[in-house]
């Protein structure tokens, strides 16, 4: 059983994992209706714009930092209980904006949930600070500017997530400059509604160590080829390749190939709630349905690890659990 395996998880939204039962509770908590978004206690939604539309609707349900402290206490407290020793949570000052939280706030919550849930369980958490693609590059430089200020100890990466169809990839170069030239992991969504060209821009302009998704490499065998001579990692999601249709299903899921090709490759959950998928389900999947053995899952753990944005002190405690 894969409850069994130890677990960790680098790509992960905090809006995205919001529990249907708790999005109920805070609906009722401010008096929102729910029937756009939600029907039978599950989230509703038929495609990526519409999928967007859900994500910020839940978002919204979220307006202080005790709320986010909450939600974080939630997600992580079952994320540890099916086995992680480690979470990154990709969160989004923007949302906090949006709401009238205010990001310090907002990450002030984040952090009060990862530290009680570290004291209960064990499990290590930190943020990467995501800026949003579909509200141009303005905005995810703002966001990369508030990253980079911070110097919070447990914000540690920057990403771009959103609308991937949205701005060429050159627009939001100078965002990611900012972020590492404070010293911040880097990462980009690529290769997930867009094609592998999205993942070839990704390394030529962002030089990230990371990708999210980054499943439509599995289109060119030379770029293949360089994700694993670079070595960089890919936060693979399948579950949510499956219920957004980059994929129709899981046996043609291009995992188990892009393993074979020598890419560092890790699973991961995505926005769980609105695809019906955990990360425990996702090591299931990877099991049951794509016959990974527990050697090989428990070498994606590993990778993660290796790959995650913390503190080398960190890692070798991580790995050491193991």
């Amino acid at each position: 059983m894969t409850r069994l395996l130890r677990k960790a998880e680098l790509h992960c939204h905090l809006e995205g994992a919001v529990p249907p039962a708790l999005a109920l509770a805070q609906a009722r908590r401010y008096g929102v209706a729910t029937d756009a978004f939600m029907k039978d206690g599950a989230y509703v939604w038929h495609d990526f714009t519409s999928f967007l539309g859900a994500y910020d609707a839940v978002s919204g349900l979220f307006r202080s930092e005790d709320d986010y402290a909450l939600l974080t206490e939630t997600y992580l407290d079952d994320l540890a209980a099916a086995g992680a020793i480690y979470s990154e949570l990709f969160i989004s000052p923007d949302h906090a904006e949006a709401v009238g939280v205010g990001a310090d706030a907002y990450v002030a919550g984040i952090g009060r949930g990862i530290e009680a849930v570290r004291a209960r369980s064990g499990i290590e958490c930190r943020m990467v600070v995501v800026g949003l693609r579909h509200c141009g590059p303005e905005r995810v430089e703002w966001a990369a500017r508030y990253a980079a200020a911070a110097r919070n100890p447990l914000m540690t990466g920057f990403n771009m997530a959103g609308e991937e169809r949205m701005g060429a990839v050159a627009d939001f170069a100078r965002a990611f400059d900012i972020a590492r030239d404070a010293g911040l992991g880097i990462t980009i969504h690529a290769g997930e509604l867009s094609g592998a060209s999205s993942v070839r821009d990704a390394l030529d302009l962002i030089r990230p160590t990371r990708i999210g998704h980054g499943v439509r490499a599995v289109e060119d065998p030379g770029l293949l080829a360089r994700l694993a001579d670079e070595g960089v990692v890919l936060e693979v999601c399948p579950g949510s390749n499956v219920a957004l249709g980059v994929f129709p299903d899981f046996p043609a899921h291009p995992l188990r190939r892009l393993q074979a090709a020598g890419v560092k490759v890790t699973l991961n959950s995505d926005d769980p709630p609105f695809f019906k998928t955990s990360l425990e389900r996702e090591y299931e999947i990877a099991s049951r349905i794509m016959g990974f053995s527990d050697e090989e899952l428990d070498t994606m753990t590993r990778t993660a690890i290796e790959a995650a944005f913390v503190d080398e002190e960190t890692r070798a405690r991580l790995l050491a659990r193991l």
